[in-house]
């Protein structure tokens, strides 16, 4: 009796699996290619030495971190302005052989120089470079937060990898430009810090850091701002949908130093179909908080025509679905400014890694501190097999 029920679960599980390779054959966008983080450890940090220099620059400010599959390396980008060296990015080797990271397998091996339209390095507080994302022709598009004082625009551009020069300049929406009145647009220093390009290479992330001025206030002690994520179809170089992204409002807690900084620093795409990892960070006057969310733009309302939140009753939109992963306060470890993550190679055990990345601001009491961690990635019609077969086994 027990051969003919183990045989009989077999042709089930069979026929299960037949069906999932048959659906997946015909539904490969929608559901093999849709990831969500069913597990997540940390593995370890490494810091970099205060003031380590590298090929005639100090290292630091680093907003955004991606990560080249194809050469096994990082590029960084620095948020320094110009104001130390010109514009770069850091080409690093982080070492994950072993399963984990500690002091010492962080190496920068490369610098490269941004240049603008004209071939140059950018004058010093031209720009606010804060993300970067890899393409798959041997590019990187980096965004600027621009510089509201003096009415610099933000912008999102393309740059080869070997030269730092200008491939791509994508245009920005007019409602997140801003004017001299001060009526509209990105709020200084809260723009497009995050920047992620979905696996297949058409389509293209960013999202304010926090509420447009037209769209309501920045963040606050208890009080959380909405950001608009921005999505680019790279086919076209041109922007086309809008979605709301709520931050959390974050407990002022101890606040000795009367600071209050929060919002969202960086978007990592997981997958084509809308499913992205969110940092969502905040210097609460004892300390940063940090925490890793899970976001779906599944049911999320489309808000590009709509110019100002304000004036318009947003408890009728739908903002984008999030679900916290991680607190990252619950680990061991003192956090700093964490502001940038990508994912990175597969580790020995075949799980996915996941690198962070702080911003120390070239001040001398931060650090430039890495995380990584290690995922359990699964889509949704591996998730249903594997709860079929927990089911049958009972």
């Amino acid at each position: 009796m027990k051969l003919i029920k183990n045989l009989l679960l077999f042709s089930i599980i069979i026929c299960i699996t037949l069906t999932i390779i048959t659906v997946s054959f015909f539904f490969t966008n929608s559901y093999t290619n849709a990831f969500e983080i069913s597990n997540i450890e940390f593995i370890g940090e490494a810091t970099l030495s205060k003031r380590l220099s590298f090929q005639n620059t100090e290292i630091g400010g680093l907003s955004g971190i991606t990560y080249d599959e194809k050469n096994d390396i990082y590029y960084a980008i620095s948020d320094d302005r110009g104001q130390k060296s010109p514009d770069r990015f850091y080409t690093l080797k982080i070492d994950l052989s072993k399963g984990l990271l500690q002091n010492g397998d962080v190496v920068p091996v490369g610098v490269t120089t941004l240049l603008n339209q004209d071939n140059q390095p950018f004058a010093p507080g031209e720009t606010d470079t804060e993300g970067i994302t890899i393409t798959n022709r041997d590019t990187v598009f980096i965004s600027s937060e621009g510089d509201v004082k003096q009415l610099i625009n933000p912008f999102i551009k393309e740059f080869a990898l070997s030269s730092g020069r200008i491939r791509t300049t994508l245009p920005i929406p007019n409602k997140f430009l801003p004017d001299k009145n001060g009526k509209q647009g990105i709020q200084n220093n809260l723009a497009f810090e995050s920047l992620s390009i979905t696996p297949d290479n058409q389509h293209l992330f960013t999202a304010t850091e926090n509420a447009l001025i037209q769209d309501g206030p920045a963040a606050k002690p208890n009080l959380g701002t909405s950001c608009r994520i921005l999505q680019y179809n790279l086919l076209t170089n041109l922007p086309e949908k809008e979605f709301l992204y709520q931050t959390e409002p974050v407990a002022e807690m101890l606040n000795i130093t009367g600071r209050f900084a929060s919002g969202l620093p960086d978007l990592l795409a997981l997958d084509n179909q809308g499913h992205f990892l969110s940092i969502e960070r905040s210097f609460t006057g004892v300390g940063f908080a940090v925490s890793l969310f899970q976001v779906s733009l599944a049911g999320a309302d489309e808000i590009q025509n709509i110019d100002s939140l304000l004036e318009f009753d947003s408890q009728k939109i739908n903002p984008v679905k999030k679900k916290l992963l991680l607190d990252l306060r619950s680990l061991d470890v003192l956090l700093d400014n964490v502001e940038g993550l990508t994912l990175g190679p597969w580790l020995p055990d075949g799980q996915r890694s996941l690198i962070m990345v702080s911003d120390n601001n070239f001040n001398s009491l931060q650090r430039n501190q890495i995380l990584a961690f290690k995922i359990k990635i699964e889509s949704p019609i591996f998730r249903l097999f594997r709860r079929l077969i927990r089911n049958l086994q009972r």
